[in-house]
């Protein structure tokens, strides 16, 4: 009885999302904006210290944000440490409209790497041909970003890839928006299953059976040469989809972190680095 009713919940919960009309969608718009830097952790977990890449250019208030919460963090991790640890840091802060005249503003995800990463020690791209722009969303004049998981096997290649986020820059309804998705996902999956890998040669994971990776897929609809780039401390506007599940993905610290924290043109090597182990607005 229970499953039915959980069934019945999610099929009356997909109805309602398909239903939605572009105004509704448009409420659901989100500015947020990319912060890369480093971090400095001791062997205790706590922060010693922190830089952002070009503070300078970043909007006071992120700044202000970052001084508050960052130092409050704390850390594990996999191996017992004497000194502190250095690592890369990428930020994903969020703004969201309270009412006409006020944001609110929130560190909404973040993703740790090694800081200078032996050569070897990770996976790294060999072949990546880009995806070819899908029909329906070019049609429609559709941009936005696939976040993809994929699962690199021994050989360097890609034994399985799933989306797990689909973020827009189109308003439509909500059953145009899932299609939508759907196209941009499948065409960032097709891609990236062609793509083959320099696996690990040194390192403690130099051995497992398989890696598991973040990477952005943006698709811009956009003339090459007719766009720049979103500056660096810019808020961007989206609309962003609804995180999945990747079964395939059997660990629960492999799911820690947004999937939107990885800068575009970026690849990050899951289960290396730091671990948070406080919420990201503070101890």
């Amino acid at each position: 009885m229970k499953r039915w009713l959980m069934g019945l919940f999610c099929v009356l919960m997909a109805c309602a999302t398909w239903a939605e009309s572009p105004a509704e969608v448009r409420k659901q718009a989100e500015a947020s904006m990319l912060v890369t830097g480093s971090i400095e952790v001791m062997p205790d977990g706590s922060v010693q210290g922190y830089t952002l890449d070009h503070a300078d250019q970043l909007p006071p208030i992120v700044v202000q944000i970052l001084q508050q919460n960052v130092p409050t963090w704390k850390f594990k991790f996999d191996d017992q440490q004497t000194v502190a640890v250095k690592a890369k840091m990428s930020l994903r802060l969020l703004a969201k409209r309270v009412d006409d005249t006020h944001d609110a503003i929130s560190i909404s995800a973040a993703q740790f790497g090694q800081d200078d990463k032996v050569p070897g020690e990770s996976i790294s791209y060999k072949t990546r041909l880009p995806p070819r722009y899908p029909g329906l969303a070019l049609h429609s004049g559709v941009s936005g970003t696939v976040y993809l998981l994929l699962r690199v096997g021994r050989d360097g290649r890609v034994e399985d890839a799933a989306a797990e986020q689909v973020n827009l820059t189109v308003y439509a309804s909500g059953r145009d928006m899932q299609l939508f998705r759907d196209n941009l996902a499948r065409a960032a999956i097709t891609a990236a299953r062609e793509w083959t890998f320099n696996t690990p040669t040194i390192g403690k994971h130099v051995a497992d059976d398989y890696w598991v990776a973040k990477v952005p897929v943006n698709f811009d609809i956009r003339p090459r040469g007719t766009y720049k780039d979103v500056p660096y401390g810019r808020w961007q506007s989206y609309v962003p989809g609804p995180r999945q599940l990747v079964p395939w993905v059997e660990k629960k610290k492999l799911l820690t972190g947004a999937a939107d924290a990885v800068p575009d043109g970026g690849l990050y090597q899951i289960n290396q680095g730091l671990q948070l182990t406080t919420p990201l607005s503070g101890a």
